[in-house]
């Protein structure tokens, strides 16, 4: 049997290998996490090699996604379809290992990481949906949901703003289920983050004192090469029922290496042909690159344990369908990201509804309304507000606030709009849970690359934004989006929806629900939003992202297209132009319309048709591609004012007289 220097030695071998094969990469923290790594997995991770989609399994996440090569080793010698051919490609064209671990490629890799600080936070998503679903579904003598969720991090995630948002909620919580290991081996890419002789240090923080102060337990100055160590801290944390445990592991980056270990030059680059036959001397390891010997294999197999793990916990399964049979059931159909049987319909009854009544106003009353509406039809739903609920009215009848003590259905996020978006997409990728979360459309700047990592990951977060434009008014223009929403639609898989009344509200809350390979952006209103009629063909269309919501005879001597609070607008600029031949096209989603075949489209904006105005409060530049040279676009290319609402719209043009002037421009 290998021994576990012996096993750890097999990281570093291959990382190094790697790194030097690919001529680039991060061998330095792998090689220093080396031990660390083989205690967890090797004594206490539950996980099958065989499964990995196993809804009870231990969730691991390399937050320092840089040492790729560690959880790629990990998955490689652990028995993951994960072959020594595809470390080979480490950092190549279309390989299964990629640079920074990447959701969907490699099979156990649980999320995408690489921007610094967001690992932790998707982690601790995962464990709050770990405690949700445990106080759920477990019963006495029954516990289906029982897993933790282990989390390394390094000096750089802790350094970013959003570990403090994560890490602060985390205690608030008590998710005594998560595990975090810091790799303290001070040491990022400019050298020493206390200092040394004459450069300063920039990292000072203690953090054990500052991870105690937010109600974690914390385990300081643990040896990060002494295996008893490591496995005694890990026994501490795993024992720890209320509280979220920092495991401290002072180590020495790019352990092994002679001339390169202890420094930042091993960090993010290669360390050479030289330095790794020194280093094989060194950790006496004198198999060639790439070379696993049978024992080491031997020693990190887990899928006979993994597969035995998964049995007994499919038996425990099996009893508590038999003892509660209605609970196993939907426990089943919410880890396989099913929604209920009668969804569909009950959902477009609801819909129906709304048009029944035919409300007018603020769409973010409205969606309040569809939340109160499909709420009771979807117990996965898990809500919250970054400290915005009254304004950006997420709670509904059924909602229930996660708390130290208890799971529940919605979270009060604090002032944490970046640390909330993560945390959403940590929820959504645990499974058992359709997470969504608000603020105010002005902060989605703040959680920015938390929306993208959900695009990348093609994760169904979705994103609620109220106060949409120079609408909200009074609060002036450092809350006035103008750029935002454009920007949003920018992102690949991104799917960006600015209803105009309630009925398309409801609709695009339920698409937002339906749509499972990729996350949504629902923008609404602080103001009132007029009731637009439609057929049940036009609400049909509502889903395809733009439609004809007020037609001509005939062909139309011009379009006008808007979104949101502008549609109305729209709508009284062509019944003001009686004269004309005027076809009105709601927007909702630039995205969905665009996904559309070429007849539709052709149907909707009509190429012989040149004339074209779009209206939207926002940023022109994305309206050019529909409006075309010959068009135009009434926007706003310029920061707000604080002033009433209404004295705005009108300062800035958006006026009904100011659009028929503006289509007469065209005519």
């Amino acid at each position: 049997m290998s021994s576990r220097k012996e096993l750890a030695n097999a990281i570093r071998a291959l990382s190094m290998d790697a790194v030097q094969k690919a001529k680039s990469g991060h061998p330095g923290a792998p090689m220093g996490m080396a031990d660390i790594a083989e205690v967890l997995w090797n004594d206490f991770m539950t996980h099958n090699p065989s499964n990995p989609e196993w809804a009870d399994r231990d969730r691991f996440v390399l937050s320092n996604g840089h040492g790729s090569m560690l959880i790629y080793s990990l998955l490689h010698l652990t028995g993951y379809d994960l072959s020594i051919d595809d470390l080979k490609q480490f950092r190549q064209l279309h390989s299964k290992t990629p640079g920074h671990p990447e959701y969907g490629y490699a099979p156990g890799v649980e999320t995408t990481t690489g921007p610094l600080g967001q690992g932790i936070t998707n982690a601790v998503g995962m464990a709050i949906a770990e405690k949700a679903l445990a106080a759920e579904f477990n019963k006495p003598g029954h516990e289906i949901v029982d897993h933790n969720t282990y989390v390394f991090l390094g000096d750089g995630c802790l350094m970013e703003g959003i570990s403090h948002e994560a890490c602060s909620l985390a205690g608030a919580l008590g998710l005594g289920k998560l595990v975090a290991f810091y790799d303290d081996n001070n040491i990022s890419i400019d050298g020493e983050v206390r200092g040394h002789g004459d450069t300063p240090g920039w990292f000072l923080d203690d953090t054990p004192k500052r991870f105690e102060a937010y109600g974690w337990h914390v385990i300081p100055k643990v040896d990060g090469h002494d295996p008893e160590a490591i496995k005694n801290a890990v026994e501490q944390a795993r024992a720890m029922g209320d509280k979220p445990t920092l495991i401290c592991c002072q180590t020495i980056i790019g352990y092994g290496s002679p001339n390169k270990q202890g420094k930042e030059e091993c960090h993010g680059a290669a360390l050479g042909e030289d330095e790794i036959a020194l280093t094989r001397e060194n950790l006496g390891w004198s198999h060639a690159p790439f070379e696993i010997p049978e024992s080491v294999y031997q020693g990190w197999d887990a899928k006979e344990r993994g597969a035995a793990a998964e049995a007994d916990w499919n038996a425990k399964l099996d009893a508590y369908a038999q003892a509660f049979p209605a609970e196993a059931a939907e426990f089943k159909r919410r880890m396989a990201g099913e929604l209920p049987a009668d969804w569909s319909e009950k959902s477009d009854a609801f819909i129906a509804s709304v048009v029944e009544k035919a409300e007018t106003i603020a769409s973010r009353k409205a969606s309040q309304n569809a939340l109160n509406g499909l709420g009771p039809l979807l117990p996965e739903l898990m809500g919250g507000s970054a400290d915005l609920a009254g304004s950006n009215l997420t709670l509904w009848k059924g909602c229930k606030g996660v708390s130290k003590n208890d799971g529940g259905n919605y979270v009060f996020y604090g002032v944490r709009e970046f640390g909330m978006s993560a945390i959403m997409n940590g929820i959504a990728l645990h499974g058992g849970f359709v997470p969504y979360g608000a603020t105010f459309l002005m902060f989605s700047e703040y959680a920015r690359n938390a929306l993208r990592m959900a695009a990348l990951m093609k994760v169904p977060s979705i994103f609620v934004y109220t106060h949409d434009s120079i609408g909200l008014g009074e609060d002036g223009p450092t809350h006035q989006p103008v750029e935002q929403i454009p920007t949003l639609r920018m992102i690949p898989n991104m799917s960006v929806w600015r209803p105009c009344d309630a009925v398309e509200s409801a609709v695009s809350w339920k698409l937002a629900i339906e749509r499972k390979e990729s996350p949504s952006c629902l923008i609404f209103s602080r103001q009132n939003l007029a009731h637009m009629e439609r057929t049940a063909a036009q609400i049909a269309d509502i889903a395809r992202g733009g439609y004809v919501l007020r037609d001509c005879a005939g062909t139309p001597d011009a379009i006008i297209i808007a979104t949101g609070s502008e549609v109305e607008l729209a709508v009284k600029a062509a019944e003001a132009m009686s004269d004309k031949a005027i076809r009105v096209v709601s927007m909702p989603s630039t995205n969905a319309f665009d996904a559309q075949d070429d007849a539709y489209k052709e149907s909707v904006l009509p190429k012989a048709v040149t004339a074209r105005v779009a209206v939207e409060a926002a940023v022109t530049d994305g309206w050019w591609k529909y409006v075309g040279s010959q068009g135009a676009v009434l926007g706003i290319d310029r920061f707000g004012e604080s002033a009433p609402a209404g004295a705005l719209f009108k300062e800035l043009g958006f006026t009904v007289d100011n659009l028929v002037d503006t289509v007469k421009g065209v005519l």
